[in-house]
Formats: C-alpha cells, sequence, structure tokens
C-alpha cells in the first residue's frame, strides 16, 4: 500500500507534510496507565489554552487553514485535534475507547496534528490525498452521512476513508485490527514531525505490542 499526496492538495498547502506508520498490532480495551496518559494531556492542554486561543494554536490553525483554502468552515466542521482539545479545556468527559484509539488522541492532543488511524485490512488499493467533492459519501464515525465537500481527504479505490474531521466507518479501527496504518497530517509544523513520528511508533510498542513497524514521511 503506497500513501500519497495529490498536487491539488502539495500545491494548495505547501508546508504540509505527513507521517505515516504501519505496524501489526494488539488492540485491547484501553489500560488504565494509557488513560491516564490522556488525562494528563488533557489537564495540560486546560492549562495552556482556552477555547479563544486554542484556534491560533499552529497545528490548528494550519489545518483550519487548509479548511478555508478549499471552501470549508472550519468552525462549522471542527478539526479533530481542535474538537479533542476544546472538550478539554470544557472541563467535558474524554471518551475511552479502546488502546489505538486512545492512544491516536494522545498524540494528537499534545500535537496538535490531525490523525488519521485505519484498520489496514479493510482498505483497498493505494491511498491519495486529496480534496473532497459534492459527489463523495462518507460516513464519518459515530456522525452517519459527513459533508466532505471542500475538506482534504484520503481516497483508496472505493472511496474517501479519512478527513481531519472525521474518519470512515467503513475503515474504523476495532478491537479486532490487527493491522494499522497511521496518518500524522503537519498541514503547519508544531511538534517536530520526526519525533512525532518516533514517539507514536514508541507508544504502539508500549501499549499495542506494535511489531514489523515502517514509519516514513512524506
Amino acid at each position: 500500500m503506497k500513501v500519497s499526496i495529490s498536487t491539488l492538495v502539495s500545491d494548495a498547502c505547501p508546508t504540509l507534510r505527513a507521517g505515516i506508520i504501519k505496524a501489526n498490532v494488539v488492540n485491547t480495551p484501553t489500560s488504565d496507565e494509557l488513560w491516564n496518559e490522556l488525562q494528563n494531556e488533557a489537564t495540560r492542554i486546560a492549562s495552556e489554552f482556552s477555547t479563544e486561543t486554542l484556534s491560533k494554536r499552529p497545528a490548528i490553525a494550519g489545518t483550519r487553514k487548509a479548511y478555508k483554502t478549499f471552501g470549508k468552515d472550519p468552525a462549522r466542521y471542527r478539526v479533530s485535534s481542535e474538537a479533542l482539545c476544546r472538550r478539554a479545556i470544557r472541563g467535558l468527559d474524554l471518551y475511552r475507547i479502546n488502546t489505538l484509539v486512545d492512544l491516536i488522541n494522545v498524540v494528537s492532543m499534545r500535537s496538535g496534528y490531525s490523525i488519521g488511524g485505519f484498520d489496514a485490512d479493510r482498505i483497498k488499493g493505494d491511498m491519495t490525498l486529496g480534496v473532497g467533492t459534492a459527489d463523495d459519501v462518507f460516513h464519518g464515525i459515530g456522525r452517519g452521512l459527513l459533508n466532505i465537500e471542500g475538506m482534504p481527504v484520503y481516497r483508496d479505490n472505493i472511496g474517501g476513508v479519512g478527513t481531519p474531521t472525521s474518519d470512515e466507518e467503513r475503515t474504523k479501527i476495532t478491537l479486532d485490527t490487527t493491522h494499522l496504518l497511521i496518518t500524522i497530517n503537519a498541514y503547519a509544523p508544531e511538534m517536530p514531525l520526526e519525533e512525532c513520528v518516533q514517539w507514536t511508533v514508541e507508544l504502539l510498542g508500549k501499549y499495542a505490542q506494535a511489531t514489523d513497524i515502517e514509519s516514513y514521511i512524506i
């Protein structure tokens, strides 16, 4: 499986870089240790940002700018990292889902990057980052039919699988996931991307028994 960025996106978002991680994993219910890492990150976010300043955080601001470039309203369709951090700032409970999803959420909150997490066995063919159109049919996880026109979207041979707002039901991570694909989408630099990728790999080894790990940046 190859992951690439279309010229439509790279030309419009010249600072964009994406970290790609593939691994064999064991997914489980979230351990108390990992959950504490997520809660600690939420506490840090709430102490450093307000709902007014969060949108100016470089990684989030860069993704919001991409939405505006392609004609999408980032206040109506929030970037996933922004939505997660806003919950922390507002003191709302975070969702405890499973090891892989909650691990990705820890990294997303720390880095500010929107991160796609996919069951690699459900992806058909190669994956390319393009822009959503009015013809795209996309079922966001827990959202139902989502209008992704004007959103950056990863597509495989069947259709869209991931946007900065939500991933698709078809390729979502479950407790049965054994082959994982992660995309760390840095539309503007904040946490050094190489460091972010390496930290994610370390967490996968610690919490998800990851093996046969492949990581690179495009």
